[in-house]
């Protein structure tokens, strides 16, 4: 035991994929990745050939990149106020700050706000995990209220009660919009209560799914200094690789955010690759209708299942339960999980459901013949009783 170490830590778990299952780890497949709400297509080649020849010519391996992201970030900023219809001048480069993921904007937000004991976090589980767990790591208390469980929408009056009594006091608000696993929107009581909520607090709205469900809040942020607007590249954009995620935020706060983030935190290359990806967003938006498509063709295939509860969705995954409620609901789940996985779909099995990536339609095929035979000999074994 390394004596050196916060004691706090002994009770938390590194991140790992959940892929890395030694199970499976000698036996190499094919997978079809439906568990990480990554894009099933990758960049045309033609493009990821244009790259190679930017990273070729243009770009010099032994200098570090642009520290400041100038020229992505004004980008960012056009692509935020087309998106969201508002004036070309609405959001500039001062409104922007470039994490290498969402989740390095996650850690320095809450590196602004909450050390050194002066607040802690809230959430609505189930949600995005990382929000609590960079909380933690950083020793930062995570207080959670529940989601109604027929369409998921936060408890927001226990949330009002929480914030009036805790200590430290809740700095920080994380909602997703649409929910990670659930797929839901926020909706209009949700919208209003993050409105009410006082300057004190800050208000995250992880728009992760923005290019799915087309629903932002963006314009709030210049009426309200107190809120930030999360977005990635991962998802839409198809650059999970590239590790790209964006704040837009008051000119004050994404201040504060330089002044927090490492140096150099963004590669030149994945900075080309977001601008690149940017300039052809009109291309790669091409891929959004047919995965919406197939995500309605999954739900109601899903739903041809009595044993299945399968929710609306907003994003590019949707989130299923089994209907029966008994005291191994979660062992069955965790054995379609592990079945879809020894067949070679991979998915998450998580918060008492599972939460299925939007594929490739040759991938959506075979995860509902899988899933077919998995539940054909469920009700042949009784095990869905």
């Amino acid at each position: 035991m390394l004596l050196f170490i916060r004691s706090d830590l002994t009770q938390l778990k590194a991140y790992t994929p959940h892929t890395e299952d030694s199970t499976f780890a000698q036996e190499p497949m094919a997978w079809d990745h439906l568990d990480t709400n990554e894009s099933p297509f990758d960049l045309p080649e033609e493009l990821k050939q244009k790259l190679a020849w930017i990273y070729q010519k243009e770009i010099q391996a032994n200098r570090y990149p642009d520290g400041g992201h100038l020229a992505l970030k004004q980008a960012i900023a056009d692509y935020v106020n087309e998106s969201a219809g508002l004036p070309g001048n609405a959001f500039n480069s001062t409104h922007v700050s470039i994490g290498n993921g969402s989740d390095e904007l996650i850690r320095s937000l809450l590196i602004a706000t909450c050390l050194q004991g002066e607040g802690s976090i809230l959430v609505a589980e189930p949600t995005f995990s990382m929000y609590a767990i960079l909380a933690r790591t950083l020793g930062i208390p995570v207080l959670a209220v529940e989601r109604s469980p027929l369409n998921f929408e936060m408890d927001w009056q226990a949330a009002q009660t929480l914030i009036s009594e805790s200590s430290p006091p809740i700095r920080v608000v994380f909602v997703v919009h649409p929910n990670s696993p659930t797929g839901n929107a926020l909706t209009l009581a949700e919208i209003s209560w993050l409105k009410s909520l006082p300057e004190e607090i800050l208000v995250v709205i992880d728009e992760a799914y923005f290019e799915f469900s087309q629903k932002t809040l963006v314009s709030e942020v210049l009426q309200r200094p107190n809120w930030v607007i999360l977005r990635t590249f991962s998802k839409a954009f198809r650059l999970a690789a590239h590790r790209v995620g964006y704040a837009i935020a008051h000119p004050e706060l994404t201040a504060v955010l330089e002044k927090v983030r490492l140096p150099y935190n963004l590669p030149a290359f994945t900075q080309v690759a977001a601008l690149t990806a940017l300039t052809r967003r009109q291309e790669l938006f091409q891929s959004i209708s047919a995965i919406l498509e197939q995500r309605e063709h999954l739900i109601q295939s899903l739903r041809q299942h009595a044993t299945l509860t399968v929710w609306p969705s907003a994003a590019n995954f949707v989130y299923v339960r089994l209907n029966q409620e008994s005291a191994n609901h979660d062992l069955r789940l965790e054995e379609i999980h592990h079945q879809l996985k020894s067949r070679g779909t991979l998915i998450r099995h998580i918060s008492g459901g599972l939460r299925i990536t939007i594929g490739c339609p040759d991938e959506n095929a075979r995860l509902l013949a899988r899933l077919d035979a998995i539940l054909k000999h469920f009700l042949e074994a009784g095990l869905s009783e």
